[in-house]
C-alpha cells in the first residue's frame, strides 16, 4: 500500500503494509482475550481497548494517509483513540476492584484518578471532532515536524493524552500498593510499561509509530500471558480441593477475597486416617507422601462434586466447609453425604497402602 494523500506530502510513497499488520495484531489480541474469558467484564474492557487501538491505527494511518479523506472526517477517526483510552482505563478500574485493599488504605483516590483519565479521553474526542485540522497538522506524528513543541496545537492535543496516560500509570502504581498476588502484579507492571509506548505512538514520526505500537502491545502481552499461566496453575491446583464454583472465584478474585469474613450458617466436616501416625513412623517418607497425595485427591474429588470447600490440612487431617464461601441451603444434608462418600472414596487408598 502506498500513501498518496496530498494532505500528508511527507509520507507520499510510503509503504503502509506494516500498519495493516499492526492493526491485525491488535485486533487479534482483542479477539483472543474476549474468547478466553468472554464472561469477565474485565476481559471485555481490555478487548475493547485493544480492538480500538487496531481500529485507530487502520483509520488514522492506513486510511487517513492512503486516501484523500476530508479533514472533518479524519477528525471523527479520533474517536477510536478516545475509546481505546477510556476502555483501557475501564480495564484498570475493574482490575482495581478485584484486588482487595486493607481497611487502612484509601481506594477512592485511585478510582478518582481513573475517572479523571477517562474524562481526558472524552476531551480528546471533542477536540478531534471540532479541531480536525489542528489535530492532523500539529499533533499526529508531531515529533516528526521541526518546531513541533513550539506549536500550541500540539500541546492542545497532547495534554489530554499525556494526562490520561499519567492517570492510568498512577492508578496502577496505587494498585501495587495493595500488594496484589504475583499473577496480578505481573499483569499490572506489564500495563505500566505498555501505556507510555501506546500513548507515544500518536506523536512519534510515522515511520517509527508501528514499532512503538507493537513494542507496547508485546510488552503487555508478555505480562498477560504470564498472568494467565499463573492463574491457570492456581486454578488447576485449587480445582483438586475446591468446587468448580469456588475455584473460579479464587482464580478471578484471589483466595483472600474468597475466604473473607462472612456470617453464614454452615456445616463443618472433618476427617483423618485412623492409625496414620503409627503408619507414618513405620513407612518410608516417599510411601507416606504418596498415600497422602492419593488421599487428598480422593477427598478433593468428593468435595468438588458437592460444592464444598477444603479450609485446612494438618497431615492426614482435613477440615471442610459446606456452605462457605458460597452459601448452600441444604448444607447439613450435603455434609452428611460428603462424609459418607469420603469413607467410600478413601477406602481403596487405605487398603492399597
Amino acid at each position: 500500500m502506498i500513501g498518496n494523500n496530498p494532505q500528508f506530502p511527507q509520507y507520499l510513497g510510503m509503504d503502509l503494509t506494516q500498519y495493516v499488520l499492526v492493526s491485525l495484531i491488535s485486533l487479534g489480541m482483542a479477539l483472543a482475550f474476549i474468547v478466553a474469558d468472554r464472561e469477565s467484564p474485565t476481559s471485555r474492557a481490555l478487548a475493547v481497548g485493544l480492538a480500538f487501538i487496531g481500529i485507530s491505527t487502520f483509520l488514522g494511518i492506513v486510511v487517513g494517509v492512503q486516501w484523500a479523506i476530508p479533514l472533518w472526517v479524519t477528525g471523527w477517526f479520533g474517536l477510536s483513540e478516545s475509546i481505546a483510552m477510556i476502555a483501557i482505563l475501564e480495564w484498570i478500574m475493574r482490575v482495581r476492584r478485584t484486588v482487595p485493599a486493607a481497611a487502612t488504605l484509601n481506594t477512592r483516590t485511585g478510582d478518582l484518578v481513573v475517572r479523571l483519565g477517562q474524562a481526558a479521553g472524552v476531551l480528546y474526542a471533542l477536540l478531534s471532532v471540532f479541531l480536525p485540522e489542528v489535530r492532523a497538522r500539529d499533533f499526529l506524528g508531531g515529533l516528526g515536524y521541526s518546531g513541533a513543541l513550539a506549536r500550541p496545537g500540539f500541546w492542545l492535543f497532547v495534554t489530554p493524552i499525556l494526562f490520561g496516560c499519567t492517570c492510568a500509570v498512577a492508578s496502577l502504581l496505587l494498585l501495587l500498593n495493595r500488594r496484589p498476588d504475583r499473577a496480578e502484579r505481573v499483569r499490572v507492571i506489564a500495563m505500566i510499561g505498555a501505556i507510555p509506548l501506546l500513548g507515544a505512538s500518536l506523536v512519534v514520526p510515522l515511520e517509527y509509530s508501528a514499532v512503538v505500537i507493537v513494542t507496547g502491545l508485546i510488552f503487555f502481552l508478555v505480562g498477560a500471558v504470564e498472568y494467565h499461566v499463573l492463574q491457570g496453575q492456581r486454578g488447576q491446583f485449587m480445582s483438586r480441593f475446591l468446587s468448580p464454583q469456588v475455584a473460579k472465584l479464587v482464580a478471578e478474585r484471589g483466595l483472600r477475597h474468597a475466604m473473607q469474613v462472612n456470617s453464614l450458617e454452615i456445616t463443618v466436616v472433618s476427617c483423618d486416617l485412623r492409625g496414620f501416625t503409627a503408619y507414618a513412623q513405620a513407612q518410608p517418607s516417599a510411601k507416606v507422601l504418596q498415600v497422602l497425595r492419593e488421599y487428598y485427591d480422593a477427598v478433593g474429588g468428593v468435595v468438588a462434586e458437592h460444592g464444598a470447600t477444603i479450609k485446612d490440612y494438618a497431615g492426614d487431617g482435613i477440615l471442610m466447609l459446606v456452605g462457605a464461601p458460597l452459601p448452600q441451603d441444604d448444607h447439613a444434608r450435603v455434609g452428611v453425604e460428603i462424609a459418607q462418600k469420603i469413607r467410600a472414596a478413601v477406602r481403596p487408598v487405605t487398603q492399597s497402602a
